[in-house]
């Protein structure tokens, strides 16, 4: 059977998006597997279904290239409001809502001359510090610039839940980490029992960072909103930036600007469209989505 896909990115952190309000899709865990390959499939660092919500505009569901089902993610939820206003599969609006298996995001959409939308701001909730909320094996309220001894070197980690769990280590030098060889230990630690997300970030100045990340599922990826999300919670909670101004990101994909504060982090950044296709996959449908 051919399935129609669209080919989306935001910042480098791209998806399979396949629209699920006219398309069926019975295993998106084999389908995620199979075609993320960027060798032997369509490559993506995942792939993402847009489909019917009873409680929102729309709702996200997204697989890893491993299979994996994830909770949340922002370039993705970013692209997914994109695709939701173009072709509009909601109400003509500059605001939206998508359902995630994190919850309901509120979502403010930017348009260029043409239109179509070009950027889009996310209210992306409450950032959580507690052990519990990642999950994390450690005591206390919250794990703040605590040492956690990863392959024989000791890291002051800062763990901080985006409705994901991320592990955040500032460093002097982040562009010459080998993240292949220390993702993977990071991902895995016994600490960490769902599995973790790491990022590495240097601080430019107060409201500048850098950040390479490591995505549980799917190796090194180009961006992730979510962690940038909890980096700039982090940087908050060490003292490093300050709360409630706007911070700019730079990843290897590009820039995303956050905004911290107690009660919410708001993430603006692009997305973008590549393009379109039709992949041959033998699936039956499903009433499950």
């Amino acid at each position: 059977m051919l399935y129609p896909f669209t080919k989306m990115h935001g910042c480098g952190n791209d998806y399979i998006y396949i629209n699920c309000f006219e398309t069926k899709l019975d295993t998106p865990e084999d389908f995620a597997l199979k075609f993320s390959d960027r060798h032997f499939g369509i490559g993506g660092d995942g792939v993402i279904l847009i489909t019917p919500s009873e409680v929102a505009d729309a709702r996200m569901r997204m697989f890893n290239a491993d299979g994996s089902e994830g909770s949340m993610c922002g370039n993705g939820i970013r692209c997914v409001a994109k695709f939701v206003a173009d072709h509009h599969l909601a109400k003509e609006s500059d605001i939206l809502t998508i359902e995630t298996k994190s919850g309901i995001k509120t979502l403010r959409l930017m348009r260029g001359e043409d239109g179509l939308v070009s950027a889009v701001e996310v209210d992306m909730g409450k950032a959580e510090f507690a052990p519990n909320a990642i999950p994390a094996d450690f005591s206390g309220d919250s794990v703040v610039g605590a040492p956690l001894t990863v392959d024989g070197k000791t890291y002051e980690v800062t763990l901080v839940s985006m409705g994901n769990p991320h592990c955040v280590i500032f460093c002097d030098d982040v562009a010459s980490l080998n993240l292949e060889a220390i993702g993977p230990s990071f991902e895995h630690h016994e600490k960490f029992p769902d599995r973790i997300n790491t990022e590495f970030v240097r601080v430019i100045d107060d409201h500048t960072l850098e950040m390479r990340v490591w995505e549980r599922g799917s190796g090194e990826t180009w961006a992730c909103g979510t962690g940038t999300c909890a980096t700039v919670a982090a940087a908050c909670a060490l003292g490093i930036c300050p709360k409630d101004e706007e911070i700019l990101v730079h990843l290897r994909g590009g820039d995303l600007t956050i905004r911290y504060t107690d009660k919410a982090v708001y993430m603006t950044g692009p997305a973008t469209e590549v393009f379109h296709g039709f992949v041959e996959y033998e699936c039956k449908p499903s009433e499950n989505l």
